[in-house]
Formats: structure tokens, sequence, C-alpha cells
């Protein structure tokens, strides 16, 4: 099983079994993305893409996605979308 030092978490964990997205961030998550954070990102892609009414194969909505990856795993801040409200328990 391969690992990587996970960008996100910081520790050594079990990495992703093939590239998630296409391109050159494709590659840097694979390189340096683990399964578990992978997970948590999908998470929050329901969130976006639920927020904004979007639909996964709509160019839109592919461009958001890589600018949010961007900032999720390798960006200074991890922002939600301006009116995000949590689901109350």
């Amino acid at each position: 099983m391969r690992t990587v030092k996970c960008v996100k978490l910081g520790r050594d964990l079990p990495a992703l079994d093939e590239k998630p997205w296409p391109g050159e961030l494709g590659d840097r998550i694979y390189a340096q993305v683990s399964a578990e954070a992978w997970a948590m990102w999908e998470e929050r892609m329901k969130m976006i893409l639920n927020e904004y009414r979007l639909l996964p194969w709509q160019k839109e909505a592919q461009d958001l996605m890589a600018r949010q990856m961007e900032e999720f795993f390798f960006g200074a801040s991890d922002t939600l979308p301006p009116d995000f409200v949590p689901p109350q328990t």
C-alpha cells in the first residue's frame, strides 16, 4: 500500500489508489493527499455543489471545484461558501 505525507493532515497516511482529478492539480493531489483527506474533500464538495446548486458535469462546477480543491488542500485558508448555513443537529 502506497502512503503519502498528507499535505492536509500533516502525517503519513494511506494514499489514493488513482489520480482523482485531471491535469497538474490531480497530479499534486495524488502525490500529496491521503485517502482520508480526500474523503473529507468529497464531503466538502457535496456541500459546495448543493450550496451553489451545481451539477458535477457542468463546466462552471468543474472550474469552481478545481479552485476550491486548490484552496482546501494547498491554500492558506479553508473557507466555506459565503451563504452557507450549517445543518442543525
